[in-house]
């Protein structure tokens, strides 16, 4: 008969890349049993979106190979997102286990459209997914997802997100009595409608909530720093210099903030002729990694420069929607599966973090 610790130990052996831990010390294997030789277990991943969760998988098969005694080996493959915010400091929002804000230096960065695209790119892979448009002067998450005229109920003084594919959506655009109505409000006011959208909704349980904050650095982007714990801010720029160079005010205020930087994503970074393959990089090539390296930050992804991504964005046809398989559409995909690893590993810090202050 095979012996559990036996088995718990060849398993220890299987390292997530990310986290740099074995998957038994992450408490990743569960309801393990052992019936003669036969052996049965759940392999629950820290998120539907991890890059290496095939690459996990084939090890611990691999790993339960090794073991000459073993039957019949049956294992069930789970995700389990981690928490990467402290949430039993949060009254407010206790049931969003990742709240990830997306910033970026300037506007006309494509910031929104990046936004959008995660956001679906996660809810694709089966996480449970919000996005909350907190750019109170310009809203445009309702035209790039094409809700229209969505509205918003209230119950039991909670608002109600509306949705739109598998998204729960919250946008000051709901409200705007006339399409082209312009917001004109002082930082007061819109302090106040961006912390309601957060801690006055009924967002339910999700893993991770994406806040399209505006561009810049002000009023908006601290009211969300300062209302709740968050788990990091992804930053956005393109190849050029100018941009990348703004996106380093945004980097410094976050940091004074204490609030991690998840990363940088460069969106528009090359464009790719669908005659020829040659690639064009129009706007300037390696900004976004040339402040990665000088400020030790990940670099998370690059998206293509492509008409299917604006008209997407116009028409509210995302890529992720309309075509997932495609080059840009795997660009996203790739992109939030850094993000959501990024996710993971902070909320392993996290977790250590609190269990090192429970044991002093």
């Amino acid at each position: 008969m095979v012996a559990v610790d036996e088995v718990l130990k060849t398993l220890s052996t299987v390292i997530d890349p990310d986290l740099k831990k074995d998957i038994v010390s992450m408490g990743m294997i569960k309801d393990l049993e052992i019936n003669g030789n036969d052996l049965k277990f759940t392999l629950e991943l820290t998120t539907p979106a991890c890059p290496f969760n095939d690459e996990i998988e084939q090890d611990v098969r691999k790993a339960v190979s090794s073991i000459p005694e073993i039957g019949k080996f049956d294992m069930k493959v789970t995700a389990k997102v981690m928490e990467g915010r402290a949430l039993s400091m949060d009254e407010m929002m206790p049931t969003v286990k990742n709240i990830i804000g997306v910033a970026s230096g300037k506007g006309g960065v494509g910031k929104t459209t990046v936004s959008v695209n995660l956001a679906l790119a996660l809810a694709k892979t089966g996480a449970k997914v919000g996005l909350l448009d907190a750019d109170i002067y310009g809203p445009s998450v309702p035209l790039m997802l094409g809700m229209g005229k969505s509205v918003m109920e209230v119950e039991n003084n909670k608002l109600q997100p509306a949705e739109s594919h598998g998204l729960k959506v919250v946008s000051f655009g709901f409200f705007a009595e006339q399409e082209h109505q312009a917001a004109i409000y002082r930082g007061p006011i819109i302090s106040g409608i961006v912390k309601q959208f957060l801690v006055d909704t009924n967002w339910s349980d999700l893993d991770y909530l994406i806040v399209d904050l505006p561009p810049g650095t002000g009023d908006i982007p601290l009211t969300l720093a300062q209302t709740i714990p968050i788990t990091g801010i992804l930053v956005v720029t393109t190849p050029q210099e100018v941009a990348s160079s703004v996106a380093v005010k945004a980097f410094g205020m976050f940091q004074k903030l204490n609030i991690p930087i998840l990363g940088v994503v460069e969106n528009m970074s090359y464009f790719k002729c669908p005659d020829c393959s040659t690639v064009h990089h129009i706007f300037g090539e390696g900004g976004a990694k040339k402040i990665c390296e000088k400020f030790s930050l990940p670099f998370l992804g690059e998206i293509p420069l492509n008409p299917g991504i604006m008209m997407g964005s116009d028409t509210g046809r995302p890529v992720l929607v309309t075509d997932p398989n495609s080059t840009h559409g795997e660009a996203f995909m790739s992109a939030a599966k850094n993000v959501a690893a990024r996710c993971s590993i902070l909320a392993s810090q996290l977790k250590e973090e609190i269990s090192a202050e429970v044991a002093t």
